[in-house]
């Protein structure tokens, strides 16, 4: 698959491309006519010695410092090698990468005054396999994300370090032995490299893609939890949700009324009692919020892949270099923050209705799951591991963008903390992976232990694929390996495609 680069129309399925699939890019003929242009621009405001900021001038509090011609290009290369501060583990592969797209989609757009021939080194190295080793912490996310931008940039200097087909060297041996070769920084592209927040919107936007899988199977282990409580279907109907039309609660209600069809286990109001606990019965509620928050946020990732972020911008159409704010990542850091709220809430639901399973108070089933309790503790621990993950998530979730610490000698007095909120959010959506992946384990669990009647058009068949990877606990066993079983149906998409498959006009 080949992803054709315009700078105006980039979306998550052609990043997960990229990502994780293997597509190669390649730059539109209107996206190389753009850069060309702007570049003509830089050109022409060097020619005639204007004061441009990062142009001809220093940076930051530097701003009013006025560069000579004959130092412009080692102003740039300076710039790249002083701000490669980046702490803590690098960032997984697949995220680097998508740096490196969402900033030649970034360039493409031909506002930042960048020659081709550094927009197609970064092509050459994301289509050749040369990922520069990239650490996860020293961005502010407010003049863009300085630090982990610049560490993409130095391997195409030759500097740095890389990773090429699964190995770790020197970003000048990485691009000598993909045939890239490196490059020198002229007026402006040090600059227009590294302004802009590409990293919190490539940890952004990768969470995304996983989110969007998580809610359809949240949505699947409620009803596999239904299905386990004998829960009350009436609460379900279509006319509750309508007169109270917030899209994601119609949505989730729907989907959970659809996955449960034909089921024998669910009961009617009144039959076995009149009304289940809210995890139950306000799943359509609480997972439809978290759609709403989800879906706005899935918007403004796809807006900021695809916007300039740059400073100074470069207009062709009047010969100008405008310096402005573009760069800074408040829209993403707010974003972030209410995606990891979002994310937060499924585990938290999820919890519950966990809990519910295994305490033999509240489900009539013999306490945690298993039979010949005291000998064996079932999946009591199972619950503990869960309440820990959900707990860890109150903490990641409070958010990152109420703080700012000044930078730059006071010239930069705001700050965003956005690459920060993204990679909480990611930490979030792992631990709401592994909870719901809990959730699915018991519900399956309680449905042996109670007794199936015959299962609905969705949960028969997300039983059978937990159920192939995850037996009937008769005796304790080593538990972690079920619960990472039941995971990796998740992630591989196993469980999500056996749904689909069978309930095939089902809209998640």
């Amino acid at each position: 698959m080949k992803v054709i680069i315009t700078g105006k129309d980039l979306t998550l399925e052609q990043v997960r491309a990229v990502a994780r699939e293997g597509a190669t890019v390649e730059l539109s003929a209107e996206a190389k006519d753009n850069i060309n242009r702007s570049r003509k621009v830089v050109d022409d405001i060097i020619a005639q010695k204007k004061v441009v900021y990062g142009v001809t001038t220093g940076f930051g509090s530097f701003c009013n410092t006025v560069i000579k011609t004959e130092e412009s290009k080692l102003l740039q290369k300076n710039l790249i090698v002083t701000h490669a501060v980046g702490a803590g583990d690098p960032f997984p592969t697949e995220v680097s990468k998508t740096i490196m797209l969402l900033r030649v989609n970034n360039l493409a757009k031909g506002f930042s005054g960048v020659r081709m021939e550094t927009v197609e080194t970064l092509v050459a190295m994301i289509n050749k396999g040369v990922t520069p080793v990239i650490p996860e912490k020293g961005s502010l996310g407010a003049s863009g994300d300085l630090a982990p931008l610049s560490h993409m940039v130095l391997p195409m200097l030759g500097l740095g370090i890389a990773e090429y087909n699964g190995e770790v060297m020197s970003g000048e041996e990485a691009m000598k032995k993909a045939g890239i070769p490196t490059i020198e920084l002229t007026e402006k592209e040090g600059l227009a490299l590294i302004n802009g927040t590409q990293a919190m919107n490539a940890v952004g936007a990768l969470t995304m893609i996983d989110t969007l899988e998580l809610v359809k199977v949240a949505d699947v282990a409620a009803a596999l939890s239904f299905e386990a409580q004998n829960g009350v279907y009436d609460a379900l109907q279509p006319r509750m949700h309508t007169v109270r039309p917030h899209q994601g609660q119609m949505d989730s209600a729907a989907i959970i009324n659809h996955l449960l069809e034909g089921s024998k286990n669910t009961t009617k109001q009144g039959e076995i009692k009149v009304q289940d606990a809210y995890s139950l019965r306000c799943a359509p509620q609480i997972h439809g919020a978290s759609k709403d928050a989800i879906n706005y946020v899935k918007e403004q990732i796809e807006i900021e892949m695809n916007s300039v972020t740059d400073n100074p911008i470069i207009f062709a159409d009047t010969m100008e270099g405008i310096s402005g704010g573009n760069f800074h990542g408040q829209p993403m850091a707010l974003s972030f923050d209410f995606l990891g709220i979002a994310l937060s809430e499924l585990a938290n639901v999820s919890e519950r209705r966990l809990e519910r399973l295994v305490n033999p108070a509240l489900s009539g089933l013999p306490a945690f799951l298993v039979e010949n309790g005291g000998l064996n503790s079932g999946f009591m621990i199972v619950q503990y591991s869960a309440a820990a993950l959900v707990s860890e998530n109150k903490v990641l979730a409070h958010p990152a963008s109420v703080d700012s610490i000044p930078s730059s000698a006071n010239q930069e007095d705001h700050v965003s903390m956005g690459t920060i909120a993204a990679r909480k959010a990611n930490s979030i959506m792992k631990n709401v992976r592994r909870v719901l992946a809990m959730e699915l384990m018991c519900a399956c669990q309680a449905i042996d232990l109670r007794g199936d009647k015959g299962l609905g058009l969705g949960t028969k068949p997300a039983y059978e694929v937990i159920r192939k990877v995850c037996p009937k606990l008769e005796d304790d066993r080593p538990l972690y390996e079920d619960i990472n079983n039941c995971e990796n149906t998740i992630i591989s998409g196993d469980l999500l495609s056996a749904v689909e498959g069978k309930a095939g006009e089902i809209k998640f």
